[in-house]
């Protein structure tokens, strides 16, 4: 397997830390997330501009065609840069459903940046597993009907298509919802992105396909192949910085980067990061050559959560109390690889199934 980026991969990479660069400094993006929206529609325009909306998805429904490799070596720099605008929420994962079910009507409008997609999956039990759905869709006179209550739905009321994970029958299905019709309780997430709380009673919903567990865990699990993506990005950003810092904050008259204890610890620190990355990039590789299995996705979740706890914790302990003030990224950065820890099922949840000797067929391409 070839483990490195090709050169059009490398050169997207580089357009886009250089845009985010220009327009996406840590102070500008503060300002963004204390924004009425909380996300800039001028840096989304930017990234459908870039083709990066469109970069994932097959040519037919106004896509590039590209691959999962394409979009995790973008990820990696929205990461470095916290991005908040609606990637993850509209491409990632109600992109991905849609691209999987086949509704090009609906994906073009995702592709195209117009319209903004959530998915509706997770139910607070700290794991996505579609069998602990309770949501359920019982059949009305003009389709379905949805009643239960979803938890943590990134850009929820953000959304103009809410692709919704829901009981039907013996099976789990997937509906498409009014983005108007539940009722929602947005909230600001740890690591600075817009989500919320939705509550469906008797909510209308259109079929979009039954019997769609198998699909939802192959979207799922590419999806957590992204969001690690995008936390190795955070900590390689943690690491640059606290070695800069380090190698500049002096202490009796010298570096502290020079002390034995703070030397060890940037050791450690560059070596969690180049574990954690070569795990993702291992299991981006499997990915792409439709290979990825769900023991795969369990350790890169678990070996990202845990690798990237431990760069977070060690940049805020070199840089001392400042390193959790508001003023500067360091807090932040290690708060979007807590946030990527708890999503899909933390750490702690992944080595369960592991040490439980998971052994599921490889995840098929959608």
């Amino acid at each position: 397997m070839d483990f490195t980026f090709t050169e059009e991969q490398a050169l997207l990479r580089d357009s886009v830390a250089r845009a985010l660069q220009r327009d996406y400094s840590f102070e500008a993006r503060q300002a963004i997330v204390r924004s009425e929206t909380g996300w800039s529609p001028e840096v989304w325009a930017r990234l459908v501009e870039l083709g990066l909306t469109a970069l994932p998805f097959p040519e037919e429904a106004g896509g590039l065609g590209g691959s999962v490799v394409d979009v995790v070596a973008v990820a990696e720099v929205f990461g470095e840069h916290l991005l908040v605008e609606p990637y993850d929420a509209s491409i990632v994962l109600a992109g991905g459903v849609l691209a999987a079910v086949g509704r090009p009507d609906a994906l073009e409008r995702i592709a195209s940046g117009e319209a903004i997609g959530a998915l509706v999956h997770e139910e607070g039990r700290g794991t996505p597993d579609p069998a602990l759905v309770t949501t359920k869709a019982e059949r009305s006179a003009d389709g379905y009907a949805l009643t239960g209550e979803k938890k943590l739905v990134l850009h929820g009321a953000d959304a103009d298509v809410l692709v919704v994970s829901a009981r039907v029958d013996a099976g789990l299905g997937l509906f498409l919802v009014d983005p108007s019709a539940p009722a929602a309780t947005p909230f600001t997430s740890v690591d600075g992105r817009r989500a919320a709380h939705l509550r469906f009673d008797g909510t209308p919903g259109t079929l979009l396909a039954a019997d769609a567990e198998p699909l939802l865990r192959g979207v799922l699990d590419r999806a957590v192949v992204v969001l690690a993506a995008e936390a190795v990005g955070a900590m390689g950003a943690l690491l640059r910085r606290t070695a800069e810092y380090a190698s500049t904050r002096e202490q009796f008259g010298v570096p502290i980067g020079s002390f034995q204890t703070v030397a060890h610890r940037l050791a450690d620190m560059k070596i969690a990061f180049v574990k954690a990355r070569s795990t993702l990039l291992h299991t981006t590789a499997l990915a792409e050559a439709d290979r990825l299995a769900p023991q795969d996705v369990a350790v890169l979740k678990a070996q990202v959560g845990r690798l990237g706890r431990l760069v977070g914790e060690s940049a805020v302990q070199t840089h001392g109390g400042v390193g959790m003030t508001e003023e500067l990224p360091i807090g932040h950065l290690h708060k979007r690889i807590l946030a990527f820890d708890a999503l899909f099922g933390a750490t702690d949840h992944h080595l369960r199934r592991l040490g439980a000797g998971l052994r599921e067929a490889p995840v098929a391409a959608g």
